[in-house]
């Protein structure tokens, strides 16, 4: 059992944290350095169980090879032409890489089978696959129409104008434009957006990463792309802290009315993510955006209105924050979390509502209304990462908190409990009193 204190006071010196790298970039980078011949080295990675999966995966193909080195991916191509692999690729609960492996598959010889737990088979896989059936990509769904587990036949696309629905998720965009500059055989891959356009901050990532790599991607704003198709030049990819990771401790700053430093990522990130930063200004907070770091005080909050489409996965952070505002918080636009590794914005507004605090839900906004817990709860994670962590930071301030998994943080950030223990450990005023969180 580990377990935390209910921080009684905060320290007047700001505590720095240890963030890990990015996994949305990392996952990129692993798909990126597996598209170049010879070895390239992914630095600073996160280490988790969504990027081993897709390492793991990605050594399977005949011709390719991946191995960690402590916090680094060193990957080898050795063949122009891959091999596909002689098993299926498990890949658990790892949407990202999921999508990005459906893609790649098409370049390998043979067929490829991509597969994970019973959530992730659960998912959406249909919008990319259905933009195969445009290109005359071969595919076979061994269950549920639209769904993994998914057998991909390699082969050649036989138009270079794609299209693709963006109403679901941003992954199956960036897994086209990651698949249309491996078309090596072709002048120019066009891909045009359909419908609306969710987390678009991510498809940012995917261009500037691609671009860095030194692939030339064209765009008009976020529907339409053209693809220059060229192997990666870069043989070295480092890896920029993980936005969505220092959610967490801004929040438990923010929380706590104490100061955090978050070093190697600045106001020139183009993570999404980042954007939680502002949001934390505007409840309250002050915040300092510099080249290389970011400083956030805590503050008295209060609710705003807030449109999160572009950062997604710091929704949860901004919810928990604002149970401890003055006047209720609504975020809008963020009806893809229905369709993540759980039902995330159920899963806010039930365990919220069972600490007895009031939220509000529709389908793609929730209106969070400020409150104290008023009993002692074991909170269910859902197998979700981020849930877990998102309430873990409750137990800073309330007694009595439970919750049912705390091992599925591994998924992101390994290193979250020690983290939390860390920034406990920095405010010496925290005194002996009764747990706040019990992780059972």
């Amino acid at each position: 059992m580990k377990s935390f204190s209910v921080l009684a006071g905060v320290s007047s010196q700001p505590y720095v944290a240890t963030i890990p790298g990015s996994k949305s970039y990392t996952n990129r980078a692993l798909v990126l350095a597996a598209q170049r011949l010879g070895t390239t080295v992914v630095k600073n990675a996160l280490i988790c169980d969504d990027t081993l999966y897709l390492a793991q995966a990605l050594d399977k193909f005949d011709g390719l090879t991946v191995r960690r080195e402590g916090r680094d991916f060193v990957v080898t191509r050795s063949a122009q032409n891959l091999g596909a692999p002689n098993e299926p690729l498990f890949v658990g609960g790892a949407g990202t890489p999921a999508r990005l492996l459906l893609s790649f598959a098409v370049t390998a010889n043979g067929e490829t089978t991509i597969t994970g737990n019973t959530r992730l088979c659960e998912r959406p896989m249909g919008d990319l696959l259905n933009t195969f059936d445009q290109i005359g990509i071969k595919y076979r769904c061994l269950s549920r129409p639209g769904c993994l587990p998914v057998t991909i036949s390699g082969g050649r696309p036989t138009s270079s104008r794609w299209s693709i629905n963006g109403g679901v998720s941003s992954q199956f965009v960036t897994s086209l434009l990651l698949f249309a500059a491996q078309q090596q055989d072709l002048a120019q891959v066009d891909v045009t957006v359909t419908g609306e356009m969710v987390s678009r901050s991510y498809i940012g990532m995917t261009v500037a990463m691609m671009r860095d790599c030194g692939i030339e991607v064209a765009h008009d704003g976020d529907r339409h792309f053209e693809i220059t198709p060229a192997r990666p030049k870069s043989a070295q990819i480092t890896i920029e802290v993980d936005a969505s990771g220092m959610s967490y401790p801004l929040t438990a700053a923010a929380i706590t009315g104490s100061t955090v430093t978050i070093p190697g990522i600045g106001r020139h990130s183009v993570q999404g993510d980042v954007g939680l930063v502002e949001a934390y200004r505007r409840m309250g907070c002050r915040t300092t955006l510099e080249e290389d770091r970011i400083i956030l005080t805590g503050g008295s909050l209060q609710g705003i209105d807030i449109d999160m489409d572009t950062m997604p996965d710091v929704v949860l952070s901004l919810a928990i924050a604002a149970t401890q505002a003055r006047s209720p918080t609504r975020i809008r636009n963020i009806g893809n979390l229905r369709v993540k590794e759980c039902d995330r914005i159920a899963a806010i507004a039930n365990e919220l509502g069972r600490l007895g605090i009031k939220v509000e839900d529709g389908p793609d906004w929730l209106v969070i209304h400020p409150g104290q817990p008023k009993r002692r709860a074991e909170i269910h994670t859902y197998d979700d990462h981020r849930v877990a962590m998102a309430f873990s930071l409750l137990g800073l301030l309330y007694d009595g908190l439970t919750l049912d998994d705390y091992e599925c943080v591994s998924k992101s950030f390994p290193d979250y409990w020690n983290e939390m223990t860390r920034f406990i450990a920095h405010h010496r005023t925290v005194v002996e009193q009764p747990l706040a969180v019990h992780i059972n």
